[in-house]
């Protein structure tokens, strides 16, 4: 179990504005964007071990945040197969 630090997110409605804040500016490259969907998934997942309240949710936002992750990752690779 990894539960967030003392400065660190410990709801959903902490965690949902901190990945607004961070959220990357559009046009950003995909190598941000992948990065930011990583990070929202590992923090989501720290908050559903402390807002138990929420757990469900927060664990809908994790799965959310990891195919975000998926689908950047495979644009990725596809911009390096045609880029071949």
């Amino acid at each position: 179990m990894t539960t967030p630090g003392r400065n660190e997110p410990q709801t959903l409605a902490d965690a949902h504005a901190v990945a607004s804040a961070r959220r990357p500016q559009p046009g950003s490259n995909l190598a941000t964007w992948l990065k930011f969907h990583k990070e929202n998934a590992r923090m989501y997942r720290a908050v559903s071990d402390v807002d138990r309240g929420h757990h469900h949710e927060l664990r809908y936002w994790v799965g959310y945040e990891e195919r975000k992750a998926e689908e950047v990752a495979e644009k990725i690779q596809e911009g390096k197969s045609k880029a071949s």
